[in-house]
């Protein structure tokens, strides 16, 4: 009898072993992240409203992108359940599709296809209640001004960090933004710039039209909206099934739109030219690999195909060390051209002799498309979201790669390698992760 039990426990063992393995993984995926539960859709004469479930308060931030009008909701620190429905069953004349997935492995997204106007929307955290955390997504007829719900979306891309119980984790500094000329430096800490010096006065041009538009604080919630949030359920939608994990991964590409297109990221400098160098003797060389190779990971995740002018600490040209200034810049274009790539990022970090020169600017060719100018300010704009760095403004240049390539181009100037703060930040890992995601934010700006 004894021999029966110790058999049988060791054979509950083996069955056991398994299972721990295959939750380990995961377990550590979702470590330190709030789940989302449900999301459920409500429609009445006036509005539709979307709820998102969390076992925590969580905080978020909303943009707008356009053609077709979107309002999209990334809920930071948030893993999706995969009994959440990808695909929302939406009934109504103020949203005609929404979807959710999960973004990155720390972003849940939210997308609602929608034709309101700013002042037809709203979006709060709702707290208390059966469900600890809440995100409510109201369209339509939300307030006195909203009575034309028709208002086509503002043709602008809009950020506003929520934090309901906690703030959003933040950088810790600025980053600095340097003008990288096309050329490459005799001497890695002088960097010949084309225009005026870059710490004397930024030059914004259109302000209106380039800098992030904040959004007013949201309105304190009734307690009506409260109620009608509270009382709500989460009933399956007929013809629905819960997403699996994998499917909620897959989703990603659709929500961004970046499936199908060709994206060439060129890194700055690079072998026997270092860029600019810090004051601690980071190269600006390293830096921009670093970031470059990040967005592409971003990139290749979310469906787009891409070209690298560089993966490793090379010249881009056959001739190496031994190629001329423009035989190096234009073997970078003609990875892009080759391809014939839907668009072309060039990434640089910027540098002055005074180190308390800082911001970000985005360059785009001067006698170039307008599509190089939008491109330019929407990647501009994603940066400085992500690292909370000073607008320099999005400017016209001569700048050879981007004035030699056949689509659509930027050169983007992400921080100042002279400014000892940023310096630290652009040689930090959260630094290098932020900036891509910034970039590739801006892209699918551009792209939405």
């Amino acid at each position: 009898m004894r021999k029966v039990c110790l058999l049988l426990l060791a054979l509950l063992v083996l069955l056991g072993l398994p299972f721990s393995a295959e939750a380990s993984p995961f377990g550590e995926r979702v470590e330190g992240l709030t789940e989302i539960t449900g999301v459920r859709v409500s429609n009445s004469q006036d509005k539709t409203r979307i709820v998102v479930d969390a076992k925590a308060p969580v905080t978020y931030r909303t943009m707008v992108l356009k053609d077709p009008g979107r309002v999209v909701v990334d809920i930071k620190g948030a893993w999706l359940s995969p009994q959440v429905k990808r695909e929302l069953s939406v009934s109504s004349s103020f949203v005609s599709r929404a979807r959710v997935a999960q973004f990155d492995p720390r972003t849940v997204r939210v997308v609602v296809e929608t034709t309101v106007g700013k002042d037809n929307y709203k979006i709060f955290p709702l707290t208390g209640g059966p469900v600890p955390g809440r995100v409510v997504l109201d369209f339509g007829r939300v307030g006195p001004d909203s009575s034309g719900a028709t208002i086509a979306l503002p043709d602008v891309k809009t950020t506003k960090p929520v934090a309901p119980q906690t703030k959003p984790t933040k950088p810790q500094t600025p980053q600095t933004k340097p003008q990288t000329p096309q050329t490459k430096p005799q001497t890695p800490q002088t960097k010949p710039v084309e225009t005026k010096p870059a710490e004397t006065k930024p030059v914004e041009t259109k302000p209106a039209e380039t800098k992030p538009v904040e959004t007013k604080p949201e309105e304190p919630q009734t307690p009506q909206d409260a109620e009608q949030a509270a009382q709500e359920t989460a009933a399956d939608t007929p013809g629905e099934q819960p997403a699996t994990e994998s499917s909620t991964d897959a989703g990603i590409a659709a929500i961004t739109g970046l499936a199908g297109h060709s994206i060439t990221i060129d890194a700055g400098h690079g072998g026997n030219d270092s860029g600019a160098i810090g004051p601690t003797g980071v190269t600006e060389k390293s830096v921009t690999l670093r970031v470059a190779l990040a967005l592409q990971k971003l990139l290749t995740s979310e469906g787009a195909t891409v070209y690298m002018t560089r993966t490793t600490d090379t010249e881009v040209s056959p001739k190496g060390a031994a190629a001329s200034d423009i035989e190096e810049l234009q073997a970078r274009c003609d990875v892009a051209n080759r391809h014939n790539s839907d668009i072309f990022i060039s990434i640089h970090m910027d540098s002055f002799t005074n180190g308390a020169a800082k911001g970000t600017t985005g360059y785009y060719y001067a006698l170039g498309s307008k599509k190089s100018r939008d491109l330019a300010d929407k990647v501009r704009a994603g940066v400085i979201d992500q690292i909370g760095t000073p607008s320099r403004g999005t400017q016209s240049c001569n700048f050879y790669v981007v004035k030699h390539t056949d689509m659509p181009a930027t050169l983007v100037e992400v921080a100042f390698i002279s400014n000892p703060t940023e310096e630290k930040l652009m040689n930090s890992e959260d630094g290098v992760q932020k900036a891509a995601q910034g970039i590739a934010d801006g892209i699918a700006d551009f792209f939405g």
